[in-house]
């Protein structure tokens, strides 16, 4: 799950489309100003229905993200699942994901962002189709993965977190096929607005159309904008990304750039080892076993996660990377301790009445300290740290990774609370403990440093 990221990471990214401003604008003259004006006063609806189309498409994502948790029981119940055919349901979401996220970028650049929205968003609603009128395990998994497929190209923080609640807490109270059905309102959303907005600009000037170019960015910035200068700066700026020598997966393992690799994978491997996707995929099975009641837990879960990654985004710039990422993972670590506590005390019938609380206190601190920095800021680092010329392939590697460690922890979470409901807490403890001493000892701070200050720190 991520954030901000800087414009050049992916030149072959369909999400960089959806999730960065077209260009950045210059603020060197009144006349600029005025020209600004015009535009708002004339298409700026177009904008926003642009911005509200790609975060559609996020919320979809989270929907997607979010389907498991409240489901579990009813499902198992009504199809008659076993847990390891529960577990491959409930993971085989982020291979999909995994699938999705290295396909979609040829794909955009082959036939444009706008279609490989469509591509996306027919991937999430035949999945959900799948899902409603399943009878049994196979047309689930099927279901599943087309759906994962789907909103691999989706990713923006705070939207992604909306759809998760969302389905958290409707998911209480209605069937799990009505929930299915419900998913597919956002993806017929974005079927239908993009019909209404132009296509990328980016893309057009990438692939030669220049009269296509201009069209869609006169109706982006208003029909009295003199786009003529930002026209030629993103031309500029297409040019000089074609220039480059094209980068390949051998190459990051130079030395020059291996410290910088080790960093960015690294930090997707700490955000998704340390437990995040199943205690998301199956946090109302956590209060159930916990005894806590578990419709409650998963509203009140729901309700404090948007909220607190919204107000954490904007300390990623205020406190710094490294410090934002020491504090959540020390929340992380008393979040999995409090959890192991709870359910130690259970399963030794001590303290009977306090488990439940130390249960639901211990997963609500792990969300709010996942939520303000290790959460996002990984991605918010690793847009930072790599030269221009490796970002799209060093980009598309750890996001690779993070999507394996996804599907890894999601699909061996039951297998370990079978096993051990405290020891699977205190393993995800232990791994967050050793993430933040990897934070300490090998990630620089990015605040404010330019990409040359950044590479001289990683390198020194």
């Amino acid at each position: 799950m991520n954030t901000k990221q800087d414009a050049e990471q992916g030149e072959n990214s369909f999400q960089e489309e959806v999730r960065v401003p077209l260009i950045q604008y210059h603020r060197d003259s009144a006349d600029e100003e005025d020209q600004r004006d015009k535009s708002s006063n004339g298409h700026q609806w177009i904008v926003y229905l642009s911005t509200f189309v790609a975060v559609c498409g996020s919320y979809a994502f989270g929907a997607c993200a979010g389907y498991s948790s409240p489901t579990q029981s009813a499902i198992e119940e009504d199809l008659s699942l076993s847990l390891a055919q529960y577990s491959l349901f409930g993971s085989i979401l982020t291979f999909g994901a995994m699938i999705g996220a290295i396909t979609i970028g040829p794909i955009a650049d082959f036939i444009g962002r706008k279609w490989a929205m469509r591509v996306s968003s027919a991937f999430c609603v035949a999945g959900w189709l799948a899902i409603y009128f399943a009878e049994g395990a196979l047309a689930l998994d099927i279901g599943r993965l087309a759906t994962g497929y789907g909103m691999g190209a989706f990713s923006y923080v705070v939207m992604i977190c909306t759809g998760v609640s969302v389905s958290f807490i409707i998911g209480t109270v209605i069937t799990w096929r009505a929930l299915a059905l419900s998913g597919i309102i956002p993806c017929a959303i974005v079927l239908l607005g993009l019909f209404l907005i132009p296509e990328s600009p980016r893309w057009l000037a990438k692939v030669g159309k220049e009269k296509e170019f201009e069209s869609a960015l006169q109706k982006l910035r208003g029909k009295d904008f003199d786009i003529s200068q930002e026209a030629a700066e993103i031309q500029d700026y297409i040019d000089t990304l074609q220039r480059l020598p094209k980068a390949k997966v051998l190459d990051l393992f130079q030395r020059r750039y291996l410290r910088s690799v080790t960093i960015g994978i690294g930090l997707m491997v700490c955000q998704q080892l340390g437990g995040i996707n199943g205690i998301c995929f199956y946090v109302t099975s956590i209060f159930e076993a916990a005894g806590f009641p578990s419709n409650l837990g998963t509203i009140i879960y729901a309700c404090i996660q948007v909220p607190i990654t919204a107000l954490g985004a904007p300390f990623i710039d205020k406190v710094g990377r490294k410090p934002l990422l020491l504090v959540s993972g020390s929340g992380l670590v008393l979040g999995c301790m409090l959890t192991a506590i709870s359910f130690y005390l259970k399963v030794h019938e001590l303290a009977l009445e306090a488990s439940p609380i130390l249960a639901v206190t211990g997963i609500l601190v792990y969300i709010g300290s996942f939520s303000i920095g290790m959460g996002a800021v990984p991605w918010v680092v690793m847009s930072e740290i790599f030269p221009i010329n490796i970002k799209g392939v060093a980009g598309g590697l750890a996001t690779l990774v993070n999507w394996f460690i996804a599907w890894l922890v999601s699909y061996t979470y039951n297998y370990l609370m079978s096993w051990s409901s405290y020891g699977t807490f205190i393993l995800y403890g232990a791994i967050n403990a050793l993430a933040i001493v990897f934070i300490v000892k090998v990630v620089p701070e990015t605040k404010g440093r330019t990409l040359e200050e950044i590479q001289a720190a990683i390198n020194a």
